[in-house]
């Protein structure tokens, strides 16, 4: 069996407070994890929060990256979504690790669109 896609969730914890609070910093380090994962970006939107966190996402041609920080916790959750073989998640999820100073993540991956063989040589013969 073959997958569309590769999932990874992360959790960062003890990530420092004023990175996480700054949604041109947050927009940076997301875009930029995206590029270390070798994506192609097409567009990215974030917004800010009173008083305080940012949510935002990345979308990449082989699919995207979301974010949600809660910079009184020191927490982020991300999403790292790619389809293919040509990008890998945990580039991106190690970048996002350092640049928010993480002390802690807790990551998993999750196999997106299982497939069987059979099944993807009848679609490819569509």
């Amino acid at each position: 069996m073959q997958s569309l896609g590769r999932h990874v969730l992360a959790e960062l914890y003890g990530c420092k407070f004023e990175v996480l609070n700054d949604i041109k910093q947050v927009e940076g380090i997301m875009v930029n994890a995206a590029l270390e994962a070798g994506a192609e970006i097409r567009e990215f939107v974030f917004h800010k929060f009173s008083p305080q966190g940012i949510s935002g996402v990345v979308v990449i041609s082989e699919s995207h990256l979301a974010i949600h920080t809660w910079p009184e916790l020191g927490y982020a959750a991300v999403d790292v979504f790619t389809c293919g073989d040509k990008v890998n998640p945990w580039d991106a999820c190690n970048y996002l690790e350092a640049m928010f100073g993480a002390t802690d993540i807790k990551a998993s991956e999750v196999q997106r669109g299982i497939i069987e063989e059979r099944e993807m040589r009848l679609v490819a013969n569509i």
